[in-house]
């Protein structure tokens, strides 16, 4: 028992020397700790809110350096418009009624605002015109808060383009980039001040189409339309302000939403935008050519029903009397293919093209006469808006549906002299489902030429549609005259 007694007890040496161990490993322990940098675990990793960082450098965004650049230069326009208006619910209205009369109309001023953007350092600003047309005030706004009033230096409805200037110092500016070599799926940044309260906002888009035209325009169709479409959002307010590339230029003038869409913004491309604020800047007004005559696309049904193998060209509907056109022999069913040596494909394109020829100038042009090249060499006069509201602007030829379904009789005197027509016949019905309803040939038509040959009898008309479906041409082309304005249409002959 004694013995036993003695094994179980442990001398005092014993356990210093355990001790000894103990202090030496936590020795031990704690110097490879500091030299491997082990830390410490954090709570806040268990929580899950544990910061990740990286000491990798970020890729910075190409668009940075395209606000940094073009930011500057954009500003804000806030326009207060006269607007004279009807008297409405107010109850001083009865008052005013007593003395004026249901008549009685009071001017306003209603504030409007938009956006531009600085072009040189005399302080020119490129925006839309429909900005500031009948602005009685402007206030032109910087990015770096600065304002200053504006005057307009010129604007031109045509195009919806217009020139202010502000008399500042130390302007920055944005430079001007080229349209013209524009592609499809080119970056695209509009940059401007939507709903008149975001100011400096940047959107990011492409290029999604080039060429677009005969768009409403919100606050006035313009007559000359070559728009550049992109997704870059553009809202109220946009207007004005630039569509910028990837390199920081200008490329185009934000001008129009479709506001029951989406990723559907318009503008003009700076290219057109340039040629008409260097006359505005130089001249105040803009001057364009004209020839003299009415336009219509050449559709493949017109194309096949005047027996062109051609689908490229314009075709004349009419020759205005004394007109350039009319001196220099061009005649209606004229295709246009060649202007000044380069083929003519687009209708949009052409008007653009002509109206920037200088007045004056005697230009070369070719077309298709008779199915038979013809040259001819035209002298453009100025442009005369009068013309213009006769029918220069394009008609836009319809397309056809089986069977023609036309009640037509012979045109009194006075039916000519109000239609603007020099002959032919006026239709009476138009059969519902028809191809004559369906290209939108209406009651008090004058038809006056079917295939380029006038129309001088009922009679005549329906031969000549039977002759032409005899020979196998699918569609007939009918020169149809409403309201002094002519235009072609296509009527399917296939049933």
């Amino acid at each position: 028992m004694k013995q036993d007694s003695v094994r179980g007890i442990r001398p005092r040496s014993y356990y210093i020397g355990a001790a000894a161990l103990v202090l030496v490993g936590l020795m031990i322990g704690l110097g490879l700790s500091t030299s491997l940098d082990l830390q410490r675990v954090s709570t806040a990793g268990k929580s899950g809110l544990a910061a990740i960082t990286s000491s990798t450098p970020l890729p910075e965004s190409p668009f940075v350096g395209v606000v940094e650049k073009a930011l500057p230069a954009v500003v804000f326009i806030d326009v207060r418009k006269k607007l004279v208006a009807r008297s409405g619910d107010d109850p001083q209205d009865d008052l005013f009624r007593r003395f004026f009369g249901d008549q009685m109309r009071r001017e306003q001023r209603v504030p409007s605002s938009g956006s531009g953007f600085i072009v040189d350092k005399q302080g020119h600003v490129l925006t839309n015109n429909h900005v500031v047309r009948d602005a009685d005030d402007i206030t032109v706004t910087l990015n770096d808060r600065r304002s200053f009033k504006a005057k307009v230096v010129g604007s031109d409805p045509e195009t919806d383009v217009a020139v202010i200037k502000i008399d500042a110092r130390e302007l920055p500016t944005l430079p001007l980039g080229d349209s013209d070599h524009l592609r499809v799926g080119d970056w695209a940044i509009a940059i401007g001040n939507p709903l008149g309260e975001l100011r400096g906002s940047v959107t990011v888009g492409v290029i999604s189409a080039q060429g677009r035209s005969n768009l409403n325009i919100f606050g006035g169709t313009p007559g000359f339309q070559d728009f550049i479409q992109t997704d870059a959002s553009i809202n109220f307010g946009n207007s004005g302000g630039p569509l910028c590339n990837i390199r920081g230029e200008a490329i185009g003038i934000n001008t129009a939403i479709n506001p029951s869409g989406q990723g559907i913004g318009f503008a003009i491309p700076i290219n057109l935008a340039k040629h008409v604020a260097d006359q505005l800047v130089a001249h105040g007004t803009v001057k364009r050519a004209m020839m003299g005559v009415m336009l219509a696309e050449l559709t493949p049904e017109i194309a096949d029903g005047f027996g062109l193998e051609t689908r490229n060209g314009v075709l004349i509907s009419n020759v205005i009397k004394d007109s350039p056109a009319e001196q220099a022999g061009l005649r209606r069913n004229d295709v246009i293919v060649e202007f000044d040596g380069k083929p003519v494909a687009d209708m949009q394109k052409f008007r653009i093209r002509v109206a920037d020829t200088e007045v004056g100038r005697k230009v070369p042009m070719v077309v298709l006469r008779d199915g038979k090249r013809v040259s001819v060499a035209i002298t453009l006069g100025e442009r005369d808006t009068q013309l213009l509201a006769q029918g220069e602007r394009p008609g836009n030829p319809a397309t056809a549906e089986p069977t023609a379904g036309l009640t037509v009789r012979e045109p009194t005197a006075d039916e000519l002299a109000n239609s603007g027509a020099k002959g032919g016949v006026v239709v009476t019905e138009v059969e519902n489902g028809s191809a004559a309803a369906d290209a939108g040939i209406q009651s008090g038509d004058v038809i006056e030429e079917i295939g380029g040959k006038p129309v001088t009898s009922p009679a005549v008309l329906a031969r000549q549609l039977k002759d032409a479906k005899g020979r196998g041409a699918r569609h007939g082309v009918l020169l149809v005259t409403r309201n002094r304005t002519s235009q072609f249409v296509a009527l399917d002959l296939e049933e």
